[in-house]
């Protein structure tokens, strides 16, 4: 069984036992969370889709951990006019390890 979630601006497919990287969660580490924005459900033959969410389906999973990505560079610049900019930026992020998929 699988299911679409939405966290954060973003869709994720999972499955139990995916770990998955999402945006920053105001979770400790080790403690459960709970997704109830379930776009959509699904087995092997059929698949339930929600308008726009499925009511009562929730998607549970543990928080491994919450730490930063790694640095990117932003560099901006203006030919021939001597203007250079350079930002880093480090997105924080969620590991979640998906436990249970539940339906109404």
């Amino acid at each position: 069984m699988y299911a679409i979630i939405e966290t954060g601006g973003k869709q994720y497919k999972v499955a139990e036992g995916d770990i998955i990287r999402c945006d920053l969660l105001e979770i400790e580490p080790g403690s459960d969370v709970t997704f109830d924005r379930v776009v959509l459900a699904g087995g092997e033959r059929e698949a339930t889709i929600g308008t726009p969410t499925i009511a009562g389906a929730t998607v549970t999973g543990t928080v491994l951990r919450q730490a930063k990505d790694k640095k990117i560079l932003v560099f901006r610049y203006k030919p021939k006019k001597r203007v250079r900019k350079l930002n880093g930026h480090r997105q924080p992020f969620a590991e979640v390890k998906i436990t249970k998929i539940a339906l109404p």
